[in-house]
């Protein structure tokens, strides 16, 4: 992105504006802000839903996999960047009978073979683990269940890079963390995700780098170890990571880590080491 803005139909505030990225492949970004900030905006802006399917001026350059967004065929799009939308009840096409059929359309849409569609969505079914819901009807199901058959919606098109947006902001402890199980093996496959999350501590645990935006610009990114302990994070009103308020109460109490962790292990590691640190002293006295 190049300068980027864009301004929804009879909106008088531009969503975005100035926007500046480059996203490489294989890795994690994790995009935090203010409720409203542009996040969502900068998610459709990547997956082609703006401005193909969202009205308004789009300004700047944007540039997917080599070629202008604007010269992208949404659908070719759509095989190339599996979208992950917020509320998984909207996702569920509302017009298959069962799970399998559900996970089995992208598909069906794209032309795909009978038995190479069969097969497919059979490795998906299998490696999410919900066998037990391939028999029932996609339109019963509770959140955290419907948000997997959107996952498996998506994986089952082989996409390369994914946009997943706010994945569990309507989902409980339990189906957070099944989810989250699936964008671990995203990243461990090397696939590219760009990861939307108000759960500041799932970010800093699964993102290599964050990007913040606030009012609709973007104000920082880079690695996730420097953008979430930096003074970014706080001016566009996200909260630091849980270790890392521990970090900084320990630093102002005169007891400061040698940096500032952003996940439990990284604490775990630094504060291990502070303890050797205070043990060979006492012990040299």
């Amino acid at each position: 992105m190049r300068n980027v803005g864009f301004t929804y139909q009879h909106a008088e505030d531009a969503a975005l504006s100035g926007v500046n990225l480059t996203l490489e492949p294989g890795l994690v970004y994790g995009v935090v802000g203010r409720n409203a900030s542009g996040k969502s905006t900068l998610c459709n802006i990547i997956r082609g839903i703006v401005p193909h399917f969202h009205s308004g001026d789009l300004t700047g350059e944007v540039e997917v996999l080599g070629t202008k967004l604007t010269d992208w065929d949404p659908a070719l799009l759509s095989q190339q960047v599996g979208y992950v939308f917020q509320n998984p009840f909207t996702q569920i096409s509302g017009i298959r009978e069962t799970v399998f059929e559900e996970i089995a359309l992208g598909l069906e849409n794209l032309g795909v073979e009978r038995d190479e569609m069969i097969e497919r969505v059979t490795a998906v079914v299998r490696e999410l683990g919900i066998e037990a819901l391939i028999a029932k009807n996609p339109n019963e199901l509770s959140g955290g269940q419907r948000q997997k058959v959107a996952f498996a919606s998506i994986l089952a098109m082989d996409a390369d890079f994914f946009v997943i947006d706010e994945p569990t902001s309507q989902l409980d402890p339990e189906s957070s963390e099944a989810i989250f199980a699936i964008i671990r093996r995203l990243k461990e496959r090397g696939t590219s995700v760009v990861l939307v999350e108000h759960k500041i501590d799932l970010i800093a645990e699964y993102a290599d780098r964050v990007i913040v935006i606030d009012r609709g610009t973007v104000t920082a990114e880079g690695p996730a170890a420097e953008i979430l302990t930096s003074a970014a994070l706080s001016a566009a009103g996200v909260p630091f990571p849980e270790v890392t308020q521990v970090a900084m109460r320990l630093a102002e109490a005169g007891r400061a880590l040698d940096r500032l962790p952003i996940t439990r292990e990284d604490a775990r590691l630094l504060i291990k080491q502070r303890m050797e640190e205070v043990s060979v002293v006492r012990s040299t006295h």
